[in-house]
């Protein structure tokens, strides 16, 4: 199922002159999911800008309104009716039926596109808002050309995993253009579609172009033997494997596993070491409830069982020309890419100050703290403190913020943050307001990374 993308024939650009056309040609009739062929159109309901049946002919406006004290209002500012605007003004929109319109999203897909089901998981709770949101994420961030190439370039080559193909992109825009139309009626028209078009076809694009490239380089998976499985506590694993072919990556990064259980379901996993000399891999794993990967890697791999790897992933890495010092804050088992930036800075041999946050909610759950307190017996510019929620005497408690409060300053050094999303959040606001600057702090996108550190 999962095949290598190939460029686009003769590295045209789809979409050739743009417009409404595009990846699409004219607008195609929205399909009801329920419905085994596509229903006539309903004639679009009157937006705000448009005059109803009965008042065909304009009407002279009258004079504007008078305040007791004689005052008129000020005018009202001009809509902006630029495309980011427009996409902008869909989104808050949709927003509010997000669940609805992803589904009929999913739905027009697979109805149109049957053929494309089978890329997908066999139950789609898990993937249901992934592809989706992404567009969407991608279509916000239209006018910021950096931010956009950077994130949709990760998309593009990630998705060489799932056997996409460039002849698979036009069909997941005609259902988002189909899934538009029918939720966001006060917006939608002409204008707005053309510039949905126009930022799909940059999306795609982009996308596209990136695994082509990435194609020349690398494979779309890596397949991975598990050749040590330690259980740490009664739902935490330590899961090493050895690729088959080398993998190169960078301490701080992670990447996406899948199992041979659960086909087509991957999730994110930090890498737990910096690059190491034989190769191996490590990951520390908790099983969650309903974690389909992360329950198969922690009660049923067994050392011989085969697993695949995407590609790394990831910008939460050390920038080994400065020497300031890492204030680093790992939650759960967050501690993994934590324990891999200490490794590395070690491995290029500079002294540089680094302190460790260690947070879980009970003693018990500072699985790797023996881990860390060794590496701090190995190196003095390493402090290692543990964190608890309600911790006994003579550990620090009360979060891994309120914690960080009690030392320091921390305003010339370098944040690394890694662990639940909620902690990621509390953390990023406590540090700012100690006066350590935004472009100071690192961690992942706290949206990839849910499900992966817990």
């Amino acid at each position: 199922m999962e095949v290598p993308t190939t460029p686009s024939a003769g590295g045209s650009r789809p979409g050739g002159g743009g417009g409404a056309g595009g990846w699409f040609g004219p607008s195609p009739d929205v399909a009801s999911p329920g419905e085994a062929t596509p229903r006539e159109a309903a004639p679009r309901e009157a937006g705000p800008w448009r005059e109803s049946p009965r008042e065909a002919t304009p009407r002279r406006p009258g004079p504007p309104p008078v305040g007791p004290r004689g005052e008129r209002p000020a005018p009202e500012a001009p809509e902006e009716t630029s495309d980011a605007a427009l996409l902008r003004r869909t989104m808050a929109e949709i927003e509010p039926i997000a669940d609805k319109v992803t589904s009929y999203f999913y739905a027009l897909l697979f109805l149109r596109h049957p053929d494309l089901r089978a890329l997908f998981p066999a139950a789609m709770d898990s993937q249901r808002d992934r592809l989706f949101k992404a567009l969407l994420t991608a279509a916000t961030h239209a006018d910021d050309a950096e931010t956009l190439t950077t994130y949709l370039r990760h998309l593009g080559r990630g998705h060489r995993k799932y056997g996409t193909l460039p002849e698979h992109y036009p069909a997941v825009g005609e259902a988002l253009i189909g899934a538009l139309t029918r939720y966001a009626p006060s917006v939608w028209g002409p204008r707005t579609e053309a510039a949905w078009v126009g930022a799909y076809t940059l999306i795609s694009q982009i996308m596209i172009d990136a695994a082509t490239e990435d194609e020349l380089r690398a494979p779309a998976w890596w397949q991975a033997e598990v050749v040590a499985h330690d259980m740490r506590t009664k739902d935490i694993a330590v899961v090493t494997v050895r690729p088959d072919q080398p993998y190169p990556f960078l301490a701080g990064q992670y990447t996406t596993l899948e199992t041979p259980w659960w086909p087509r379901v991957w999730r994110h996993y930090s890498f737990a070491s910096a690059p190491r000399s034989d190769g191996l891999l490590s990951f520390h794993v908790k099983a969650v409830p309903a974690g389909w990967v992360s329950n198969a890697l922690v009660h049923r791999a067994r050392p011989g069982d085969v697993i695949r790897l995407g590609p790394p992933s990831g910008s939460m890495t050390v920038d080994h020309s400065r020497d300031n010092g890492l204030l680093c804050l790992g939650g759960g088992t967050g501690i993994a890419p934590i324990k891999a930036l200490v490794e590395d800075v070690a491995q290029h041999g500079r002294r540089r100050t680094v302190d460790v946050f260690y947070g879980a909610r009970r003693n018990d759950d500072l699985y790797d703290i023996h881990t860390m307190l060794r590496l701090q017996q190995s190196h003095p510019w390493l402090s290692v403190r543990p964190v608890v929620d309600d911790g006994p005497v003579g550990l620090l408690s009360g979060g891994l913020p309120e914690a960080v409060r009690e030392f320091g300053p921390w305003h010339t050094y370098d944040a690394y943050l890694s662990g639940p999303p909620g902690m990621i959040r509390r953390s990023v606001d406590s540090l700012v307001g100690m006066g350590v600057p935004t472009h100071r702090i690192r961690h992942d996108s706290i949206e990839e990374l849910v499900g992966a550190t817990t």
